[in-house]
């Protein structure tokens, strides 16, 4: 669909989605910016998640694939000068593509059922939390679920460092901890806490059959963990074996193997229905 062209950053509907930056207007608008072909092309794979794109000239003839579907879909494109694509964009290099997107959080109760569940509490920096949602869509995870004290998935860092995955799988964003394990151990999971001071390693743990049914891991803070209201909340706290010298992991690398532990196990022993 034929949109508008903007070559004025004082443009209102360029403030508009350029407040999107900010937190409190994303969960006013309930909206908020993809940026980059990558995070476009998976969103426009979501029917109604997009409600338009910015895109310049440059980006029009590089991705004329997507301008395409998105016109196709009936999504207005608005052609911008590099100067308004800067303001808008949050990166130092923009790619000249940029939706305006619905946000696409489920329910906790969506999620019920789910059989590996990424859980993310009091993970602050963006970039890593984006990393384990990318981590744990790789692994097969059914959701990833962002307590009250954890970033905001939509902020711009978050949503790149997803590199898409934000609109594959279903993300829960803020209930409180607490809520989240007394929901998920209800519906039949195991709760996991991945500490690096945990009393079980993966590998017990692996050997020992904890991982095969239904598992939600929780991931903490990158710098001081988890607290220790929170590690009385779960089944068991885990820690990830360091057979060299490191003294630690950062939090993604801990994730991607839990979740991948888990992931295999659980297709060794599938869970019945």
């Amino acid at each position: 669909m034929a949109g508008h062209e903007f070559t004025s950053i004082r443009s209102p509907r360029i403030k508009g989605a350029r407040r999107l930056a900010k937190r409190a207007f994303r969960q006013r608008e309930r909206r908020f910016l993809a940026e980059g072909p990558q995070a476009v092309r998976e969103a426009l794979a979501r029917p109604g998640v997009v409600h338009e794109l910015y895109t310049t000239a440059e980006a029009t003839q590089r991705h004329a694939d997507l301008v395409a579907a998105a016109s196709a879909s009936g999504v207005p494109v608005h052609r911008v000068t590099l100067e308004v694509m800067s303001e808008l964009a949050q990166t130092v290099t923009p790619q000249g593509l940029l939706a305006v997107c619905s946000f696409v959080d489920v329910p906790l109760a969506a999620v019920s059922g789910a059989r590996l569940v990424a859980v993310l509490s009091h993970v602050r920096d963006p970039g890593n939390a984006g990393t384990v949602l990318r981590t744990a869509d790789a692994a097969g995870a059914d959701a990833v679920i962002f307590t009250d004290a954890s970033v905001d998935p939509y902020n711009g860092k978050c949503v790149r460092a997803s590199a898409g995955s934000l609109f594959h799988l279903p993300v829960v964003v803020g209930p409180r901890v607490a809520e989240v394990v007394e929901h998920l151990r209800a519906a039949g999971a195991r709760v996991l806490a991945a500490d690096g001071t945990g009393e079980r390693d993966l590998d017990s743990a692996a050997d020992g059959g904890d991982l095969s049914g239904r598992v939600a891991w929780i991931f903490g803070n990158e710098a001081w963990g988890l607290p220790e209201e929170t590690l009385a909340l779960a089944d068991a706290a885990v820690r990830v074996p360091i057979y060299g010298g490191a003294e630690s992991l950062n939090l993604a690398t801990a994730a991607a193997v839990c979740l991948y532990t888990t992931a295999r196990e659980q297709r060794r022993a599938p869970v019945p229905g």
